[in-house]
């Protein structure tokens, strides 16, 4: 028997010296931590043990064109000072299928790391149930190991711990579980997406339900990535939040996050919401893990901001969190992101970013964005918040969009990006428009003169020159492409406006409103 302790014992250091040796060191100039594009990280669940700051994350691995979660396994990244940029990155820690023989492979989705009172690490990781029969089949397993790199063994062999099934029935998507170990050992976990929070204390195996599964409230907008920590006595709850409008202090699109905050005075609630500390990214997720390292707060999230990233393919970012302690409960500031440094911008013709975007269907569809239309970005696959839309099913036969400048300025070109998802000469949906034009404001509307051409093809730059006009407002007004008496909706990716002569970009105006020119 000793014999073969050892011999599990030496195949165990081995694995996790493999893992190792598979690290490599990370210089990070800034967020995101990843950056260059070779590997994408999501969902970020940072750890503090010793003087380790670690962030588990999962892997997104979804082609540039193809918007679906393609997520295969987890990994780890490192350090210990943040500031210093020096990270060590452990690619591919985890996989479902080779911790949980019950689970399938693929969807790799947010879990995290905890550190049990026996000094050991368990995770906790959403996974799809093999042969389940359950509606959904998403569920929580736990791993356990002696480090946080691993190896993981499954702690509870006979499935997961949280499903349709178990402990008791529910109806929900059983995700992004986030654990806390409380001052006094006692243990809880919280999960839940679309809507839809739960809540439930563990005995001290980490593993095992004591009492009820909780259905949570109070915490306005809740959408999914719940995200427990305690500080000074007080729980807080960070979670991605999408309760969306025009006036919201959330998102104005619905596909976008923003991370709100909850508090209570006991682990298991009740909540009190108590605001936004994270605005929506560049990527429509927004996922917050938090941890105090070293004396300070840092909050770890993603964006789509790494070279090649998109809504699936993020990547992680950490940022300093500040505290209010003149209130009670201590209120968090808004934390503000941070980039790394940027390549100088090249001189453009293009001033659109320094305009302020309206449109005539303000407030704009919850599913569409008007910031898009300026914001530099064109995609093959995009997203509806990728872009301003007109479609709501009910759609007139005009429509128009409207750059603003504080002061006058020169231009004689556009160049306008459609997307469409039915073809010309469609009246439902949203499709090319049968036509349309540009007009500039003097004492007026006037169309731009001696125009060449209006071209309505997707999925390109379709360019229009014409004579120089000074202004401060120019529009571009749609005849919306109509069949059988309906009329299909107008989208438009991204509206440049070319002057004379390049520039180097001035500021963007598009968050702080400008009035009209009627």
């Amino acid at each position: 028997m000793r014999v073969l302790n050892a011999g599990v014992a030496c195949a165990l250091v081995l694995s996790t010296a493999a893992a190792a040796q598979q690290s490599e060191p990370i210089v990070s100039r800034g967020n995101p931590i990843l950056a260059d594009g070779r590997y994408y990280s999501t969902d970020p669940a940072p750890l503090v043990d010793g003087d380790t700051l670690w962030i588990l994350a999962g892997r997104d691995e979804a082609p540039a064109d193809v918007n679906d979660f393609i997520m295969n396994e987890w990994q780890l990244l490192s350090t210990s000072d943040p500031a210093s940029g020096n990270w060590t990155h452990y690619p591919a820690i985890a996989r479902p299928e080779t911790v949980f023989k019950w689970a399938e492979s693929g969807r790799a989705y947010a879990g995290q790391i905890v550190k049990g009172p026996d000094g050991k690490f368990y995770f906790y990781a959403p996974v799809l149930q093999r042969d389940g029969d359950a509606k959904d089949r998403f569920a929580i397993g736990v791993a356990v190991a002696d480090t946080p790199v691993g190896p993981w063994r499954d702690a509870h062999p006979a499935g997961p711990i949280i499903s349709q099934k178990v402990p008791i029935a529910n109806t929900i998507q059983n995700i992004d579980p986030t654990v806390i170990v409380d001052d006094d050992g006692r243990v809880f976990i919280y999960w839940g997406t679309f809507g839809q929070l739960r809540g439930m204390e563990l005995q001290r195996d980490m593993i095992t339900p004591k009492g009820d599964e909780k259905r949570i409230e109070g915490l306005t907008g809740f959408f999914e990535a719940p995200w427990l920590m305690k500080r000074k006595g007080v729980y807080y709850m960070l979670y991605a939040g999408n309760n969306a409008g025009p006036d919201s202090a959330c998102t104005p699109a619905v596909y976008h996050a923003c991370i709100g905050y909850g508090t209570a005075t006991s682990p298991l609630g009740p909540w009190t919401y108590r605001g936004v500390m994270l605005k929506p990214v560049s990527s429509t997720t927004s996922h917050p893990g938090a941890v105090e390292f070293k004396g300070n707060w840092y909050l770890a999230y993603h964006t789509a901001d790494a070279v090649g990233g998109g809504h699936f393919r993020r990547s992680v970012a950490l940022d300093r969190i500040e505290w209010d302690d003149s209130v009670s409960p201590a209120r968090i500031r808004t934390v503000v992101p941070t980039r790394l440094p940027q390549v100088a911008p090249a001189p453009t013709r293009n001033i659109a970013g320094a305009a302020y975007a309206a449109a005539s269907n303000e407030p704009i569809p919850l599913q569409y964005w008007i910031r898009a239309l300026n914001d530099g970005i064109t995609k093959a696959s995009p997203l509806p918040p990728d872009m301003w839309g007109s479609w709501t099913g009910n759609n007139p036969k005009r429509q128009w969009i409207e750059y603003r400048w504080r002061k006058p300025v020169t231009v004689n070109g556009s160049r306008i990006w459609f997307w469409g998802d039915q073809p010309a000469g469609s009246g439902i949906g949203v499709a090319p428009p049968a036509s349309w034009a540009i007009d500039y404001w003097d004492k007026g509307w006037k169309p731009v003169p001696s125009a060449s051409g209006y071209g309505a093809a997707p999925g390109a730059y379709q360019d229009t020159d014409f004579a120089p006009v000074t202004t401060r407002c120019l529009r571009a007004t749609f005849t919306a492409s109509s069949a059988q008496g309906t009329n299909a909706g107008v989208a438009v990716q991204e509206w440049q406006v070319l002057s004379s002569k390049a520039g180097v970009p001035t500021p963007p105006s598009r968050d702080r409103k400008i009035e009209g020119c009627d």
